[in-house]
This record gives C-alpha cells, sequence and structure tokens, in this order.
C-alpha cells in the first residue's frame, strides 16, 4: 500500500482506503455487523488507514462497526464520517448548526471514538455552501476538542467551489472515475491552490466499471442501481454516475477492448484515478473481503500509459461526456 498526504489536513492516508456505504454486505441485504467487520479488519491488515462512513449508513450501525475496530486495533486508523443527511425534509432552511451539533455529537457516540479525524457534510443542498454561520459551528467543535477537520461531500463542481472558500474545509469528497471526468479541469487547478485533501468516492460508478455487468444484470428492489436511476430518493449521479445504463455498458464494452487482458476492469479504474496526483485517496465499497481484495491491487499497479489514458478519454468524449460533464 502506498500512502498521500491529504492535503491541509496533513493525515497520510492509504490511497486505496475504504468507503463503508455497503459494507455490512451486498446491497439491499440488510447490516451484518460481522461481515463488516470482517471486511473493515481486512483492510487495515492489508495497510488501509482510513475509512469513511456516516451517520445514515444503516442507521449508525455502520459508525459502530468502524469504530468498534479502530478501537480494537493497534495501528494508527483514521476515521471520517459525515452528517446532514438525516435532516428531514432535507433542505436549506432545515440546516441548522444547534442541529448538526447534535448529530457530531451522536457520531462520537456511535463510534465510541473521543475525537473525529474527519466529519464532513454529507451532500447538503447548494444553498447551504452559502451560509457562513453552518461552517462556524465546526470550527467551535474543533476548539472544544470533537473534531480535528471539516470536510465536506458534494454533487456538483459549484458546492465544492464554494465550500472550498471557508479556510476550515480541508477535504472535498467528490464523484470522479472514467465516466465523470469534470473533476479534473477547474476543480483540480483550486484544489492545488488551496491544499485541499480530495476524497473519491463512486470510483467504480456503482459497480459498472467492473465490467461485470450486462442487459440481463438485476439488482434487487432496495438496491438504488434498481431504484435511484432517475433520482428517485437522492441524487440521480451517486448511481452509475449518472449514466444511462446502457450506456453505460457500450462505453464500458469499449474499455473492455482497450484493456483485454483484464477480468475485472475495478483495479484499472482505480488505478487511473490514482494517476491524477491531486487525489489524496480512493474510497471503493467492498460487500465480500475479495472486492476489497481486488481494489488494494490498483495501488501496485504502474500507471496508466499516456496512449491508455488518451483513449479512455475518447471513450468518454463519445459515450459519455453528454449524458454527465454539464451536470456535475
Amino acid at each position: 500500500m502506498k500512502y498521500r498526504r491529504l492535503g491541509k489536513t496533513n493525515l497520510n492516508v492509504s490511497e486505496i482506503s475504504l468507503g463503508t456505504w455497503q459494507v455490512g454486505g451486498p446491497w439491499g441485504s440488510g447490516f451484518d455487523s460481522a461481515s463488516a467487520i470482517k471486511i473493515i479488519n481486512t483492510a487495515i491488515d492489508h495497510g488501509v488507514n482510513f475509512i469513511d462512513t456516516a451517520d445514515v449508513y444503516e442507521a449508525g450501525l455502520s459508525e459502530a462497526a468502524v469504530g468498534k475496530v479502530v478501537r480494537s486495533r493497534k495501528e494508527e486508523v483514521f476515521v471520517g464520517t459525515k452528517c446532514g443527511r438525516q435532516i428531514t425534509p432535507h433542505t436549506n432552511e432545515n440546516y441548522h448548526p444547534k442541529e448538526l451539533r447534535k448529530y457530531v455529537e451522536a457520531s462520537l457516540k456511535n463510534t465510541g471514538l473521543e475525537c473525529l479525524d474527519l466529519i464532513q457534510l454529507h451532500c447538503p443542498p447548494t444553498e447551504v455552501f452559502y451560509r457562513p454561520e453552518i461552517f462556524e459551528l465546526f470550527d467551535r467543535l474543533k476548539d472544544e476538542g470533537k473534531i480535528k477537520n471539516l470536510g465536506i461531500s458534494v454533487e456538483k463542481i459549484e458546492e465544492a467551489l464554494k465550500g472550498m472558500e471557508y479556510e476550515n474545509v480541508a477535504t472535498v469528497q467528490i464523484i470522479f472515475n472514467m465516466f465523470r471526468q469534470r473533476p479534473k479541469e477547474l476543480f483540480f487547478e483550486q484544489v492545488k491552490k488551496r491544499d485541499i485533501g480530495v476524497i473519491v468516492r463512486v470510483p467504480l460508478a456503482s459497480g459498472l466499471l467492473t465490467g461485470k455487468f450486462s442487459a440481463a444484470s438485476t439488482f434487487d428492489a432496495d438496491d438504488h442501481r434498481n431504484f435511484n436511476r432517475e433520482g428517485a430518493q437522492f441524487d440521480k449521479g451517486e448511481t452509475f454516475s449518472g449514466i444511462p445504463y446502457d450506456i453505460g455498458l457500450e462505453a464500458v464494452e469499449q474499455l473492455k477492448a482497450l484493456f483485454p487482458n483484464q477480468k475485472n476492469l475495478a483495479p484499472i479504474a482505480l488505478r487511473w484515478i490514482l494517476d491524477h496526483p491531486e487525489v489524496g485517496c480512493i474510497i471503493p465499497g467492498a460487500s465480500k473481503v475479495e472486492h476489497l481484495l481486488s481494489n488494494i491491487t490498483a495501488s501496485d499497479l504502474a500507471p496508466l500509459t499516456d496512449k491508455a489514458r488518451k483513449k479512455v478519454d475518447a471513450i468518454y468524449d463519445r459515450w459519455v461526456r453528454k449524458h454527465v460533464h454539464h451536470r456535475w
């Protein structure tokens, strides 16, 4: 495993880290604490030292599993969690510092940790990024020893750019992959300028970039890849990176032709992300240990050649760009 500095947090984190949205089992299967704990422990055994979770993942069970494992290990493992998505209805008007404080304190209780290495606003409405009083709260929480760093998780480049204007924002969590390339433009330019740590989520486009799906693939009723393709429950861009499923399959076939010796495209897709030095770490999820072990191999792969990168860009330009580039 290789490590990178996560912007002005000054944390040295594993470039392949772990996201825990579905760590307790496959989408829609319910939460299996034993499975989650096994996956998290295996990740740490293989050098992963940053774990991303959120208070809404399985109603706090994900946070609890992460905290239990981290507290049991001798290694230094950094924990990032998120707050705000419990607000119902999830609107700008319902965001208040008092409520956000309650969520942060609940996360401390869920994880059993005395201080959170990173707390992130969890994809709030765009208007929230224009409210200084929301961001000022986290300075107070830092002074109180409850958090070490503040980050933002965003859907849109606009939100990232606005959020980075606040001095206390140290990280941005964003969707970036072969099928969502817009961040490498103005966003990466500003990241370097402001020393922001970049955490990449949805790196495999909800599994599309593994190359294992087909037109015949089915997803459980409770799986967001079934019910959220048009944004029925949350931002459409979180599911298959916002690409129409059939278009995504066509683009993946082009990638398979480009990398014909790869039965599993996931490590290649992750390596493509790592080839961008602005990235601090990637947080692919894993519902099975074998998924985790596959993802970790990306850290040891050689960078893609210039020729391969140009061909990936060409596939994006032909098949994907018009569906996503202007939206997020």
